[in-house]
């Protein structure tokens, strides 16, 4: 068996993992990376990303107690409140300190969390167009500079087991083409990523039927950090709720439905509406929230999001890459009548309920007593207008899942957490692989990259301190 030695072993090369390594590295440390695709441009959610750096949906130039604040109320009471404020902290830092690598950032719209956009911009392309764009070119980056520093990328080596001994860990056990190798190390920071890709995960946490769901991402991430944390016996957040966005449900077959245009805005301005014909969720809460409870339905492909001409000519384009017109250019179907029965009948969902289920918006709209609806119905900050311009509108609708939200429970330094509350010596989480900071029963969405960034930093960091302490020496 192949045995290697080092300071840190970081598993993924992601954002997260590469930010982890290059801070390590440039404080001295030795690092080996390990990656378990063979290709050169290995797909991960940071190759595929949008590009924007935001706090939960906010500038991360904001003050910090703003951040903070916004961190905890988003996760409803279930954000780690150390760990919050130190995302809120640090992510600028995190920022400037991608900068310092060579990282360029743009503005990418007027939407204030749109003030630190990747470079070149990723957002107002149709379809996997990520070549040469905004996430390709930072794990570029990131790799050169890693090289740079001395630092190891082993590509085609998959991590499946940790090494511990007496409560610490210290290295791991894994495959490659060219059979098993062994990682002794004095740190091993897990990032890898969330556990979309593996079904029994998805099916115990997010949806009865992980088949129903799109697949937002890059396949690449199975929680096997996760997986080799929890044999270990490390702890784990709450595993529920994931970030993503609702999507065509052609996306399943379509690949230029995805990642854009979202049905969000529109949900947002219209109506959710099962096979019955009937409401099941409050679509003012937002795209993420309702993609979660689509997903978590018993039919997740039972859905339409339904609306009027009033709706698609504003609703319908908003964003940067509006469903009005890219969807139907993009080959999505979207169903027209000049009734609700009608387009109940093209739905074939009951024309009665769902002619109820307008009626009752309508109504309690003009009231302005949207709380007596089943669901309540908040009003996005667009507004919301009564449904009655014809032609009607519905298009069936899936749950794209990017990235799930819970993982292995981390503290303030990225460290993980046994499963008796103390931190598990020698191991850390990040990115995607980490929780304690997302979900909660209100989805709370933090940010994908910043998360990504500042926690492969912190982690980077606490090791550097923590080897250089007298008792490591």
């Amino acid at each position: 068996m192949n045995t290697l030695e080092t300071d840190v072993c970081v598993v993924g090369g992601g954002l997260a993992g590469l930010a982890a390594a290059n801070r390590a590295a440039e404080q001295g440390l030795k690092v080996l990376v390990l990656e378990q695709s063979n290709d050169p441009d290995y797909l991960c959610n940071t190759r595929l990303a949008g590009g924007v750096f935001h706090v939960c949906v906010r500038d991360l130039q904001s003050d910090a107690a703003v951040l903070e604040r916004a961190i905890l109320d988003g996760a409803g009471g279930e954000a780690h409140p150390e760990l919050a404020r130190a995302i809120a902290t640090e992510a600028r830092r995190a920022v400037k300190w991608l900068q310092s690598k060579g990282v360029r950032f743009i503005r990418g719209g007027a939407d204030p969390h749109h003030n630190l956009v990747l470079a070149p911009p990723a957002l107002q392309r149709l379809g996997l167009d990520w070549r040469g764009r905004g996430g390709d070119v930072l794990l570029r980056t990131l790799l050169a500079g890693l090289g740079k520093a001395g630092g190891r990328f082993l590509a085609g080596h998959r991590a499946n087991e940790l090494l511990v001994q007496g409560g610490r860990c210290e290295g791991l056990s894994g495959t490659s083409s060219a059979g098993p190798f062994l990682v002794r190390a004095r740190a091993v920071v897990i990032a890898d990523g969330g556990f979309q890709g593996d079904p029994e995960l998805l099916r115990a946490n997010i949806t009865p039927e992980p088949g129903s769901v799109l697949q937002r991402n890059s396949g690449a991430s199975r929680g096997d950090g996760l997986k080799m944390a929890l044999a270990a016996g490390a702890r784990a957040s709450s595993l529920c709720g994931f970030y993503g966005h609702l999507q065509h449900r052609d996306a399943l077959s379509n690949a230029m439905l995805w990642p854009y245009p979202w049905l969000d805005d529109l949900a947002a301005a219209g109506l959710l509406v099962k096979e019955d014909g009937q409401r099941f969720v409050d679509e003012g809460r937002g795209g993420v929230f309702c993609a979660n409870a689509v997903a978590g339905l018993t039919n997740p492909l039972g859905v339409h999001v339904v609306f009027d001409q009033t709706v698609w000519e504003l609703a319908g384009k908003a964003r940067f890459l509006p469903a009005n017109p890219h969807l139907e250019k993009a080959g999505g179907t979207v169903l027209r009548a000049d009734s609700i029965e009608s387009l109940a009948s093209l739905m074939q969902v009951p024309a009665g309920n769902l002619a109820r289920t307008v009626d009752q918006f309508n109504a309690t709209l003009q009231s302005q007593q949207l709380d007596g609806l089943t669901p309540p119905r908040s009003v996005p900050a667009a507004g919301l207008t009564s449904m009655t311009k014809a032609p009607f509108r519905a298009i069936p609708v899936v749950a794209g899942v990017t990235n799930t939200m819970g993982g292995i429970a981390i503290d303030q330094w990225a460290r993980a957490m046994h499963t008796d509350g103390r931190p598990f010596d020698g191991l850390y989480a990040v990115g995607g692989a980490s929780g304690g900071l997302e979900g909660g029963a209100s989805v709370g969405y933090v940010g994908g990259l910043a998360k990504a960034a500042t926690t492969g930093l912190l982690a980077a960091e606490h090791i550097a301190d923590n080897l250089r302490a007298p008792e490591h020496k």
